[in-house]
């Protein structure tokens, strides 16, 4: 692949050159709501939102045009597709089930009440105010369980809305990855905490830091990844994420805190991750359906990729020790560094949670989903069932809504059955990993030295060039040759902190 067009079929090249008007509202809502969370002022929301949830209608009148629809069925009856164009009609075909399914009404209320609840969760997380969040939490939950009753579904309704972020994923499926992978991180846990070697607290974690110190740090951080400033810029917000404008534009965040200076510098590489995935989408498919990741579960697999395999390495700690963070003397040993950055404990809030218990965060969250939009509990039992659920799984309850059902933004986005994206990230992450040492030899050789670049090439040419061409158990099969499965997870765990092979 290359600059070439790959759309060789008169019906999908027509298919495509349309796409491009769509393509770009979505251009535009993805710089809009980039801007949300970054600079625009509060009050701008009430108008962002009547302007984004407009845009979002145009999207669908654009996809359910009898023309489209009509240009789509004439490609899907077309004979032998290339790859890429099976990969269009794959895409469309998706696209336009939704929007054919989904009447008018919803798509309008819930970009309007999203677009309002993402400043109102902001807002009571603040206060720590859960009933100020709880209607909008409410009808959010309602329009989900509508869309997935006009989705349809086999078993189970969260079956639905799990396939719009993870193509192919059911409740099933999930909840045998669920109920392999918690025994197991359980176990590795305990171990862990019992022989002490891995700190549950660190003296760091409460040492002060200069913010913009730290915004210099995260700056190298990015030159050591390899990232190109002209593609890739750094913001900050109240969560980070990635937007992606296109493959050449894409915008990461971080947040700083003021203190436990690992946060900042993780988020920036788990961030990386994700921005290299979109920057990396081979230049042929720009602008067209292709031009995005496979499904959020690939996309997460790239991100906790960079943040665990390649971030909380030895050797990448160790790096950062000699050439990066030795001249602040927050640490006087690499060692101490890297045990810092390792610190494992059972923990409130999701994002800061180490590799080891991260995943029975997402275990709480997709039980309350699963039950939400099956409709066995309602938004008055989440904050109980959230508190019963983390003293199941990890042994505390928060104290506070902020540091429990309030903790996350994806539910005022009404991003529901996205959660269990991160567990399918993590563990493809460290299939990845076996993968690519197969082929390249220990990956610390690289990240010791640094040179990263062959790492880069290598999920590059396996991974991030095809964009969504293929279905996301497609892609692990067709380059990989695997299925999704927790066992390479749980070893490397055991290999890192249990026999301290890696």
């Amino acid at each position: 692949m290359g600059s070439e067009n790959v759309f060789v079929r008169r019906e999908v090249r027509e298919l495509v050159e349309e796409y491009i008007d769509i393509w770009s509202l979505q251009h535009a809502l993805s710089l809009m709501g980039w801007d949300i969370e970054t600079y625009m002022p509060e009050d701008g929301v009430y108008e962002r939102s009547i302007a984004m949830s407009r845009i979002n209608l145009m999207i669908q009148r654009m996809i359910t045009r009898r023309e489209f629809i009509e240009k789509l069925e004439r490609a899907e009856k077309a004979e032998d597709l290339n790859d890429y164009e099976r990969g269009v009609v794959r895409v469309l075909r998706r696209l336009v089930d939704y929007y054919t399914k989904i009447p008018p009404r919803i798509v309008e209320e819930l970009s309007r009440i999203t677009s309002e609840a993402s400043v109102v969760w902001r807002n009571a997380k603040a206060k720590d105010d859960y009933d100020l969040f709880k209607p909008y939490l409410a009808r959010i939950f309602g329009l989900e369980r509508e869309i997935a009753n006009h989705l349809g579904y086999r078993e189970h309704p969260y079956d639905a809305l799990l396939d719009l972020y993870e193509e192919g994923l059911t409740t099933r499926e999930f909840k045998s990855i669920i109920d392999r992978l918690v025994p197991g991180l359980k176990s590795i846990l305990d171990r862990i905490i019992s022989e002490g070697y891995f700190p549950q607290y660190h003296r760091l974690e409460e040492e002060p830091y200069d913010v913009n110190i730290m915004r210099s740090v995260n700056k190298k951080i990015l030159e050591i990844l390899g990232h190109n400033p002209k593609r890739l810029r750094l913001d900050e917000s109240a969560h980070p994420f990635t937007s992606s404008m296109g493959i050449w534009d894409v915008r990461i965040t971080t947040r700083y805190e003021g203190k436990d200076f690992r946060r900042t510098i993780l988020s920036v590489i788990h961030e990386y991750g994700h921005a290299l995935y979109e920057l990396q989408i081979d230049e042929s498919l720009r602008a067209s359906p292709l031009a995005t990741g496979a499904s959020l579960g690939i996309h997460e697999s790239q991100s906790r990729f960079w943040e665990l395999m390649i971030g909380k390495s030895r050797p990448f700690i160790e790096n950062l020790y000699r050439n990066v963070l030795n001249g602040y003397l927050w640490s006087q040993d690499p060692e101490d560094l890297y045990r810092y950055f390792n610190i494992v404990r059972p923990s409130l809030i999701r994002v800061d949670a180490d590799e080891v218990t991260y995943n029975l965060h997402i275990a709480v969250r997709f039980e309350i989903e699963r039950l939400a939009i099956s409709g066995e509990i309602n938004v008055n039992d989440m904050p109980e069932m959230w508190n019963d659920l983390m003293d199941r799984y990890l042994g505390i309850k928060p104290k506070k809504h902020s540091e429990g059902v309030l903790q996350d933004i994806h539910w005022s986005q009404g991003s529901v059955g996205y959660f269990p994206t991160y567990t399918l990230g993590t563990i493809i992450a460290a299939q990845l990993r076996d993968a690519m040492e197969k082929d390249l030899g220990s990956l610390y050789n690289y990240i010791s030295t640094p040179n990263l670049a062959p790492i880069r090439e290598w999920l590059r040419i396996k991974i991030h060039r095809w964009g969504s061409t293929y279905a996301p158990k497609e892609l692990l099969k067709r380059s990989l040759g695997i299925d999704i499965d927790p066992t390479s997870y749980l070893s490397y765990l055991e290999k890192k902190y249990i026999t301290k092979t890696l």
